[in-house]
């Protein structure tokens, strides 16, 4: 008789206690499975013990000690594949008594034949698929069909049409495949450069989100590759079609024609591709925020914490430090800080193709003035800011930059966004730095601070500056904004994840001046 699984797998479906086929398999936390009646025997025999010992609970197998009795939950996989022992046992033992299977069952298995198994063309059950058709094409017993097509002209213009088709879109999904790795690669660096900063207390979620961008972009680029394939064979189809048919039309016999004609097959209609997603804010979205408040929590909050660890931040000096925490105490002197953040100074102009109507630009683009009297007079060349604000050029994805800027007066916003920040006005408000998730912005009031991001305010009581510094560290997702003195004077540190170029952008209320400094 043969059975359907190895007697190595038989021996491994076998409680330990009672020596036979699992009957309701439970685990226990050391791993081991036990028939839940038997382990249950076990422990009430554990328990009858004289009074006034110890009661224990322990695995018959490991001798591990659990304390206190465990809850015991069904295995339901092991559960499932004792099952099917048992019905391959019981299907061969029928078999051997010459007893009958009703029309509907599977001969062997007894079980409903609900599929059909293209290759071996017969009805099969569910037992048949692990046992004998796995890797099989096989569909439900309803859906064996096939069309006709009827004039060989037609059919040759839509496989040349279909053809071309298909060449367009791998091409496309080579190029996607591109993006998509380019993506993930930066992404990942984004993402891992954030947890460094958080040190031990994050490795287990470094590991997980991690993790989760390789899954996508598995996912993604599986797709992808299987859109690919799909692709090729269709293309091979209907190569094999075209000269199947190129061949017919040249058969100059008009009864040879009209024998061979049934015989060709027909030309189905391809399926739509599933889409290829790679969504880098759907996977940054769910751990941004968790992040943002770790960061707050460690780099402003505990600010004591950072600086005793300074020590086990291996490559990473006190300047550094600095520009990922907030408070500046127990740091670099003043002096010494703007010193460390002008080496990465960058040269901005201002983009006169954004520039609100009202915003005059000099020359050299590296001064804006907001006047209300006069229109600036430009070409339009495509939209630009409703709100009185402009953007910079220059844009950022990667690395350490800072740029200073000097300011006439209060009422001014300076800030970073991601591209596509809305040209129209916010409703309630006259500028739209920080109301939405992809701009974080610093707005210079009468007597303070606010930073703004996501619509939300925080209001920062500091001494007011007329040269303002901005420091943008992109891989570790850190954005600080200095007050410019005798040294440098942090203001305010935004924390988040970066997933798109930076540009700076500025907002002016009537009046006011804001001038990008320039450095050799």
């Amino acid at each position: 008789m043969a059975l359907p699984v190895s007697g190595k797998l038989e021996d491994k479906l076998q409680c330990s206690i009672c020596l036979e086929l699992f009957r309701e398999p439970v685990t226990l936390p050391c791993g081991h499975n036990f028939c839940k009646c038997c382990i249950s025997d076990h422990w009430r025999k554990q328990e009858q013990v004289p009074a006034g010992a110890k009661k224990g609970y322990t695995c018959p197998v490991c001798r591990r000690d659990f304390g206190q009795r465990p809850e015991l939950e069904k295995n339901i996989t092991l559960c499932t594949v004792v099952e099917m022992e048992r019905a391959g046992e019981e299907g061969a033992l029928g078999t051997e008594k010459g007893e009958v299977a009703h029309a509907e069952l599977c001969p062997q298995h007894g079980r409903p034949l609900e599929l059909y198994c293209r290759d071996e063309q017969r009805c099969i059950c569910c037992v048949c698929i692990v046992q004998q058709c796995q890797g099989h094409r096989r569909v439900l017993c309803e859906e064996e069909h096939s069309e006709k097509q009827n004039h060989l002209k037609e059919i040759l213009q839509k496989a040349e049409e279909e053809s071309q088709r298909i060449e367009q879109e791998m091409q496309e999904l080579e190029e996607r495949t591109h993006r998509i790795r380019d993506a993930s690669e930066r992404l990942r660096s984004v993402v891992l450069s954030k947890f460094a900063v958080l040190k031990k207390a994050l490795e287990d979620h470094q590991w997980q989100t991690s993790a989760r961008i390789e899954q996508e972009e598995t996912a993604a680029l599986g797709c992808v590759e299987e859109n690919w394939n799909l692709l090729k064979d269709r293309l091979d189809v209907l190569g094999q079609h075209r000269e199947r048919a190129q061949r017919l039309l040249a058969c100059p016999d008009q009864r040879t024609f009209l024998q061979a004609f049934p015989h060709l097959p027909p030309l189905e209609s391809s399926e739509a591709l599933p889409p290829v997603r790679f969504d880098v804010d759907s996977i940054v979205e769910p751990i941004n925020e968790t992040l943002t408040n770790i960061s707050r929590l460690l780099l402003v909050d505990l600010p004591g914490s950072v600086a005793s660890r300074a020590a086990d931040l291996a490559g990473q000096d006190l300047v550094h430090l600095k520009r990922t925490a907030v408070k500046e105490e127990a740091s670099v002197p003043k002096f010494q800080l703007r010193d460390e953040l002008l080496k990465d100074h960058r040269n901005l102009t201002f983009d006169p193709e954004t520039a609100n109507k009202y915003l005059e630009l000099s020359k050299g683009n590296r001064k804006a003035k907001h006047s209300p009297g006069a229109v600036c007079r430009r070409q339009e060349q495509g939209p630009r800011f409703e709100p009185w604000q402009v953007l910079c050029t220059q844009g950022y994805s990667h690395g350490h930059h800072y740029w200073e800027v000097k300011i006439s007066s209060h009422a001014i916003v300076l800030g970073v966004t991601y591209p596509g920040l809305p040209w129209q006005r916010q409703q309630g408000h006259k500028f739209n730095i920080g109301l939405d998730g992809g701009s974080w912005g610093l707005q210079v009031w009468d007597n303070c601070y606010l930073a703004w991001h996501k619509g939300q305010a925080e209001k920062i009581q500091e001494r007011l500056y007329k040269n303002l510094g901005v420091s943008l560290d992109y891989n570790n997702g850190c954005l600080s904004f200095y007050g410019l003195g005798e040294g440098a004077h942090l203001i305010y540190s935004f924390h988040s994840i970066f997933t798109k170029p930076l540009y700076p952008v500025f907002w002016l209320c009537e009046g006011r001046e804001v001038t990008l400094c320039c450095r050799d």
